[in-house]
């Protein structure tokens, strides 16, 4: 019988995910078919039975579920109950299992451009919710330091605190950042600045960026922002979104059937949806 797959959220129709698994579905052989499900917050608890109840194999969580479907679900893997996140569901012999590959997928990607991220000291931009799986993952897999700025400083404390992992970290106000960014080899902007329509918005000065610098925007819409231009300009090795959309949908994909997919093939998928 043909196992099913999807995607909840609100909006949905934007979604590049089915067209990402059914691919891989195809190229496995594997029989089954993920769907995108428009599910608003007041349905969220039914659409979850619903699915339950249809013995969904799994399912991704999107906006605006995330935090209220742990709530939902029978186990929560302790990585997504501290980040306070689900993106990812399987059901597991009738037990829908919540987990996060949002923080692991990004630092998954930042691997293939660096092996050894944990003698990497990192800044992060932003203490959003997106911030917050990246810090507790990086936190997670050893590296050695990462520092925090935004521009509501209470708010990186807040998440630093509730790290469960141990790593050095400070919290830094826009000036400092902006001085001391040569002292960083990551450094990661999680803030919807410099989007489609604000293109031309900088989260910070990148002119202290140096060389060999590895410089991630988890933003993809434009492909390159304005950030990931100076940051390449100042000789800076750029990332753009698009690796960690696919690297969380790998490691999702991986979670479901067992095998990790050709992450080359996502990647080529993913920028013909973009138009890219």
């Amino acid at each position: 019988m043909k196992k099913l797959f999807g995607v909840i959220g609100d909006p949905i129709a934007h979604s590049m995910s089915p067209a990402m698994h059914n691919d891989l579905f195809d190229l496995y052989g594997i029989d089954a078919v993920y769907l995108p499900f428009h599910v608003s917050k007041g349905n969220l608890e039914k659409a979850v039975k619903g699915l339950k109840a249809l013995g969904v194999s799994g399912f991704n969580v999107t906006i605006p579920h995330k935090t209220d479907i742990i709530s939902l679900l029978d186990k929560v893997d302790p990585l997504a109950r501290a980040i306070g996140a689900v993106n990812t569901v399987k059901n597991e012999n009738g037990l829908l299992v919540g987990y996060n590959t949002d923080g692991p997928g990004f630092v998954k990607g930042l691997e293939y451009m660096a092996a050894d991220l944990g003698s990497r000291s990192a800044l992060i931009i932003g203490a959003g919710g997106a911030s917050r799986g990246i810090y507790f993952s990086m936190a997670q897999a050893g590296i050695e330091r990462i520092d925090l700025y935004n521009r509501t400083p209470e708010k990186a404390e807040e998440l630093v605190n509730s790290c469960p992992f141990k790593v050095e970290s400070n919290v830094i106000g826009r000036e400092a950042a902006e001085k001391s960014l040569a002292e960083y080899q990551l450094i990661i902007q999680t803030t919807s600045i410099g989007m489609v329509p604000d293109t031309e918005s900088l989260p910070l000065s990148p002119e202290n960026i140096t060389r060999n610098t590895i410089v991630s925007d988890i933003i993809y819409n434009p492909l390159q922002t304005k950030f990931l231009k100076e940051a390449a300009r100042m000789g800076a090795a750029v990332q753009n979104g698009v690796g960690m959309f696919v690297f969380q949908g790998a490691l999702a994909f991986e979670i479901w059937t067992g095998i990790f997919p050709d992450v080359n093939r996502m990647e080529m998928n993913v920028l013909r949806n973009l138009g890219g």
